[in-house]
C-alpha cells in the first residue's frame, strides 16, 4: 500500500511540475510508471521507519501526515540529483520526522504499535516542596 498517489503530487506541486519530472520520451504527459518508481520508493524507505516505531504494515488508514511526507519525498526522488534548496529541505524535514518516529520521540496518534514506542508516559517525578502547608 502506497503512502501517497500520483493525485497527490498533482495536487501539492502542479501537474506542469511533474511533466517537468517525468516526461523523458517528450510526450508532454506525466509518465505514470516513473511517478509511481518515486511513490514506491519513498514508501519502502518510510516502511523502515514506521516498523522500527512498532507499527505493523501496511497502515490503514495512512495518516495524513505520512501522505505529506512521501510526497515531499517522491518529489525529491523524482528531482535527483537536481534537487532545489526548497525541495531538498522539505526532504530532510520528512526524513527528521521519521527518524524521531522511530526514535518515539513523535508519534502517529495511531494504535498499533507494540511496546511504548509512540505513547506518552508520565512520571510524577519528585516532591519539590515539604508537605507542611505555606
Amino acid at each position: 500500500m502506497a503512502y501517497c498517489t500520483q493525485q497527490n503530487l498533482v495536487d501539492r506541486f502542479g501537474e506542469e511540475e511533474l511533466i517537468q519530472l517525468t516526461d523523458r520520451a517528450g510526450a508532454g504527459t506525466i509518465d505514470a510508471a516513473v511517478v509511481q518508481q518515486a511513490i514506491d520508493d519513498a514508501g519502502g524507505e518510510i516502511d523502515g521507519y514506521v516498523s522500527a516505531a512498532g507499527h505493523s504494515l501496511p497502515l490503514d488508514p495512512v495518516p495524513r501526515i505520512l501522505t505529506a511526507y512521501a510526497c515531499d519525498i517522491a518529489r525529491y526522488r523524482l528531482y535527483d540529483d537536481a534537487a532545489t534548496e526548497q525541495v531538498t529541505r522539505r526532504y530532510d524535514d520528512a526524513i527528521k520526522f521519521l527518524r524521531n518516529l522511530a526514535q518515539g520521540v513523535v508519534s502517529l496518534g495511531i494504535s498499533g504499535a507494540e511496546g511504548t514506542a509512540g505513547t506518552a508516559e508520565f512520571d510524577g517525578g519528585r516532591q519539590v516542596f515539604g508537605g507542611g502547608g505555606f
